[in-house]
């Protein structure tokens, strides 16, 4: 495989997406100059926004549909009181607003992007970067027609550690990399039975359900645990496991849509409301053009009900090479073995990537200041959290899936390429997105 800059990979990585341009940055109209403050909201003030939001050095606006939160985040970032809103719409009309960070459950990602970006602000936008397949197609057409800087919080695509990990699988420490594995297991909650309860005092809990169908409260499809409602989350998978899907993706090379994607799993462990599987095996097929030595495989496990993890790490992925294996963690684990499975000792990358890497936050700050792509761009980033809408898909239907990458449908199961996009709320909703 001929050596490439770690630039280079990245800017080639998700071509094809349809609507968007095909190479090259166009780049970011307005964008800030180097010596500018860049004025930052907030929107979705649970226990990761204000994270991101602390290593971008703070906020200007925070927005929350949970007055008890939106306070707790005001008062954290000495925000003034009219900039401290619970209706996203407040921070988007403001024009001395940049950019945005997107924080929200995941049924509000994209929604929230695509408003962003229509409104000229760049995102920050947490993963996955889309509830549904449809809705990710729509933000990264959104970001490329209003020439955003549209950022993914995978932030292993700033890490110094794992992007020498993979520039050392280019130049092929392993040889030809043809399957990876990536896993997720780890020991969850079991989140009970609960039924339809009053919403906490403070709480506006039509704005937290949004463009998703109306359903009563309930405080274990709430905070944190809507992950594992089909309305509001995207399971696991999409939770953690993205970011170990992510980095396998990006190890194995493949830079399009897969073609074939099997996956079994279920409730095995957990008697409770959560909807999604709380065990997974998704598997996904990248044919190249068919012949032998370019078909790729990537592997996906999940299993939140344990903590006997593969290798002693939770989160991780295992390239296999046509010459070796690598055991690669954002955990900051790496192991090479050689054919043999003789360890590779002190192996470094002959070519080490050139950029500036650490601070994914600070890599979105710096690619607005100047007019380039960050390092986890929205169509690197839906490449990735695609993956999770499909496996999650292929899980719920109990069938496999046969999938055109380049006219990004299923092919043959009218039933599955319904469901890459949603149902929204009844009546309607303004942040449903245009072409939805």
């Amino acid at each position: 495989m001929p050596r490439e800059t770690r630039r280079t990979f990245l800017r080639q990585s998700g071509l094809g997406v349809a609507g968007t341009a095909a190479v090259g940055w166009a780049g970011a109209v307005n964008a800030a100059g180097a010596n500018d403050r860049i004025v930052v909201g907030l929107i979705g003030c649970g226990g990761r926004g204000p994270g991101v939001a602390g290593g971008m050095g703070g906020v200007q606006y925070v927005c929350d549909p949970d007055r008890q939160r939106l306070a707790a985040a005001a008062k954290r970032f000495d925000v003034k009181p009219s900039a401290a809103v619970t209706d996203l719409r407040r921070i988007l009309d403001d024009k001395a607003v940049d950019a945005v960070i997107v924080a929200t459950p995941d049924h509000w990602h994209a929604p929230a992007a695509i408003l962003a970006c229509e409104a000229g602000k760049h995102v920050y936008v947490e993963k996955p970067c889309c509830h549904n397949f449809r809705e990710g197609q729509l933000l990264v057409q959104s970001a490329r027609r209003n020439r955003r800087v549209v950022q993914h919080g995978t932030q292993q695509r700033s890490s110094e550690f794992t992007a020498n990990a993979v520039q050392m699988l280019r130049e092929g420490v392993i040889g030809d990399v043809l399957v990876a594995k990536a896993w997720n297991v780890q020991r969850r909650s079991n989140i009970g039975h609960e039924q339809p309860s009053d919403p906490p005092p403070g709480v506006d809990y039509d704005t937290w359900v949004g463009p998703a169908p109306m359903v009563p409260f309930q405080k274990n499809r709430f905070h944190y645990s809507w992950h594992w409602w089909y309305a509001f989350g995207t399971g696991d998978m999409g939770n953690d496991g993205v970011h170990d899907v992510d980095y396998a993706r990006w190890g194995l090379g493949v830079e399009t849509f897969p073609s074939r994607i099997t996956a079994v799993g279920g409730k095995y462990y957990f008697d409770d409301d959560q909807q999604f599987p709380d065990t997974l095996t998704a598997v996904f097929e990248y044919p190249g053009d068919g012949s032998v030595g370019k078909v790729r495989q990537l592997i996906f496990e999940m299993r939140i009900w344990s903590t006997n993890y593969p290798n002693n790490c939770d989160s991780g992925a295992e390239f296999y090479g046509t010459e070796g294996k690598m055991f690669l963690s954002k955990r900051g684990k790496l192991e090479i073995l050689d054919s043999r499975n003789r360890r590779i000792e002190a192996a470094e990358p002959k070519n080490p990537p050139p950029e500036k890497l650490g601070s994914h936050q600070e890599d979105f700050l710096d690619a607005i200041r100047n007019d380039r792509r960050p390092n986890a761009d929205i169509e690197v980033g839906f490449h990735s959290a695609a993956l999770c809408n499909l496996g999650n898909l292929a899980v719920r239907l109990g069938r496999s899936l046969q999938f055109d990458p380049q006219r990004q449908q299923i092919v043959g199961d009218d039933e599955a390429g319904r469901m890459l996009s949603r149902e929204y709320r009844q009546g309607g909703h303004w942040a449903v997105p245009k072409g939805v």
